[in-house]
Order: structure tokens, then C-alpha cells, then sequence
């Protein structure tokens, strides 16, 4: 029986529907967990130091294919293995960033998934200050530790000049210091959050949702699951799709592709979700022509 290694920076509460649209993507292949393929799981809980360790234990131990969920475990998975196939999904650009040689000719033992992530942040910016119209400053949430940190934090802060609006930065990469970063989004007068896409973050987001419910702070975040848990509104690349299509290609290797003829997926389409019962707590009303653009609205 074929074996998976499946690493990942969060935890598998958090990704529980993500990992179903991963097992449904296998079983296109025809492959079932304990059926016909074995998986190997390693979480970091968020510890991203732990990532370099569980990639090396995993080619250790011969998987068949390492499958990396996030950027941070793919960047480890890479400077773990030269040999082992690797499927990824990243919400940074492979090319420009050195994991692969090229998104239709990947080479060498790469292949998988690229979401838009850096490319959204003036989109959702843009959302926020047409719900609030004249907010001066709005606050961004990011995880220091991951390598999207930096061109996040750049896209924001282009798009926030652009919309004439003040951007304050705030890190965060334990569980303390995102309850430190609400008090000092408090203490700005930030009027608004946008919260970056990062498996740890995403992990968090009960926590960061009832932050925002309790400082009555609008926020404005990358994945639909935020929306799902209560949060105002997200605007982003469905994870659950990136996650199906993850596992298309791990069993497509598990049949004998090689990774360098499988090309790297760019996944471009995006959902607009909006909570109007968290629109109705804070006293916010969407206007009309957000509504109408809108994938899904949460009553």
C-alpha cells in the first residue's frame, strides 16, 4: 500500500473541510485511506520551526509522495527532498520564489497548487472602504513568521495609499499576541481589519472572530471560513476547491505521473461571502451593490 505524507502548519480541527475536499480529490484517482493508500499526517499546530524536522522524518520514512498544505511546509518540503515527489499549494508565487521552474514546466519533483492570496489585498481594501466610506485608518493582521508576510504587507500597504487610508501593521503569531494585536488595533483607533491568509492565523480564527465581535471592529479576511465562523465578510480563493484539486494530484503521482509533467494550477477564481447577521450586530448596512456582488450571503 502507497503512502502520503501530508504536512501541514495548522492543525486538523481547524482544516476539517478542507481535508474532506482533499480525501474527495483522492478518491477521484481511486484512492481511500486505509483502503488502498496509507497517509502519514504531520501538523505543526502552528509551530512553523517544527516544519523542517516533520519534512525530513517523512522522507525518512519513503513516502510516496509528500503532500505540502500551505507555503510554509512547502518550502520546507522542498529543502527537505530533491527526490520525493511534492505536491503543494502556496499562496505565493512558485516561479518567483524558486520552487518550481516554470508553472507549465515545473521540474524536478514539484507540482500542485497556486492560489491568488498577495494579489487580493487591494480587492479587499477596496470592499472595506466601500462599506465604511471615509475610514482614516485600518489595521492588517499578519503572521511575521510566514514568507508571504512581506508582499502581503506591501500589496496592502500600495492599495491602502492608493484609497487615500492610513495602514498600521500588526504581528501576530501566538495566541497572546493576537490578543495584544486587537488591543493595540484598540488603541490606534483602527476602524477597520483586514486579516492576511496564513495557515496559523486560519487556525485562529474562532479567537480572532470574538475579537472582533467584542472590540466591534469590521473586518475584512482571505478565506470563507472566517465568514463561516462569524466573522463580517471574506474575499478570497476557495480552499476547499484547492484542496480537491491537491488531492487529484497526489493520486495522480500515486499512478505514475511525474510531477514535472503535471502542471502547476493556477487557481484564480474568488468568492465574496458576507455575514449580515455580523453586518446587523455591528450596525453596518451593505449597500446594495455589495450585496449584488456577493457568492454568498450568511442570514
Amino acid at each position: 500500500m502507497p503512502v502520503i505524507g501530508f504536512l501541514h502548519a495548522a492543525s486538523p480541527e481547524a482544516y476539517a473541510p478542507m481535508m474532506t475536499a482533499f480525501h474527495e480529490g483522492l478518491k477521484e484517482t481511486g484512492y481511500v485511506e486505509s483502503h488502498n493508500v496509507a497517509i502519514e499526517y504531520r501538523w505543526a499546530e502552528g509551530h512553523y520551526d517544527r516544519l523542517p524536522g516533520t519534512a525530513a522524518d517523512l522522507v525518512s520514512r519513503h513516502v510516496a509522495v509528500i503532500v505540502a498544505g500551505g507555503t510554509p511546509p512547502a518550502f520546507a518540503a522542498k529543502a527537505a527532498t530533491s527526490t520525493v515527489p511534492i505536491v503543494i499549494n502556496v499562496g505565493i508565487d512558485p516561479v518567483e520564489t524558486g520552487i518550481v521552474a516554470s508553472l507549465n514546466r515545473p521540474g524536478g519533483n514539484v507540482t500542485g497548487v497556486a492560489v491568488l492570496t498577495v494579489e487580493l489585498a487591494a480587492k479587499q481594501l477596496e470592499v472595506l472602504h466601500e462599506l465604511l466610506g471615509t475610514s482614516a485608518a485600518v489595521a492588517l493582521l499578519v503572521n511575521p513568521n510566514t514568507p508571504l508576510t512581506e508582499s502581503q504587507t506591501k500589496a496592502a500597504r500600495d492599495a491602502a495609499r492608493s484609497l487615500g487610508l492610513q495602514l498600521h501593521v500588526l504581528d501576530a503569531s501566538t495566541e497572546d499576541q493576537i490578543d495584544a494585536a486587537f488591543e493595540k488595533l484598540v488603541e490606534l483607533r483602527a476602524s477597520a481589519l483586514l486579516v492576511s491568509v496564513d495557515p496559523f492565523l486560519t487556525k485562529q480564527r474562532a479567537q480572532i472572530v470574538a475579537l472582533a465581535a467584542h472590540h466591534a471592529i469590521p473586518a475584512m479576511y482571505g478565506v470563507r471560513e472566517f465568514a463561516a465562523a462569524g466573522g463580517l465578510m471574506s474575499y478570497g480563493t476557495d480552499l476547499t476547491d484547492v484542496y480537491r484539486q491537491t488531492g487529484i494530484y497526489a493520486g495522480k503521482i500515486l499512478k505514475g505521473a511525474k510531477p514535472a509533467d503535471l502542471p502547476v494550477q493556477r487557481m484564480v477564481r474568488v468568492e465574496f461571502v458576507i455575514n449580515l447577521k455580523t453586518a446587523k450586530t455591528l450596525g453596518l448596512t451593505f449597500p446594495i451593490t455589495l450585496l449584488g456582488r456577493a457568492d454568498q450571503v450568511i442570514e
